[in-house]
């Protein structure tokens, strides 16, 4: 298995971006501006505590092209897997 396979297959993920605590907009501004140097196909691990993140994240994502790899919830937590379009 490759390296980039591998990593994948853990869960590891080259970019992340805490954004507990910080309520809307800030989780999806903060997540664009982390996407924006990055290259298309690259995935950026999103964690928030926010109630409208549930909206406004796969509304982000549909809106500027990203892919919604992933949610998972954990209590008030979410982690979002997104990919870079």
């Amino acid at each position: 298995m490759d390296a980039l396979k591998y990593r994948d297959y853990l869960g590891i993920m080259d970019h992340e971006l805490d954004a507990l605590g910080l309520l809307c907009p800030l989780p999806v501004l903060k997540a664009r501006k982390r996407l924006a140097p990055l290259a298309s196909g690259d995935r950026l691990r999103v964690v928030t505590d926010d109630p409208a993140a549930v909206i406004d994240m796969p509304h982000f994502c549909k809106e500027a092209g990203h892919t919604l790899v992933s949610s998972e919830e954990d209590g008030a937590t979410i982690i979002w897997v997104i990919e870079k379009a």
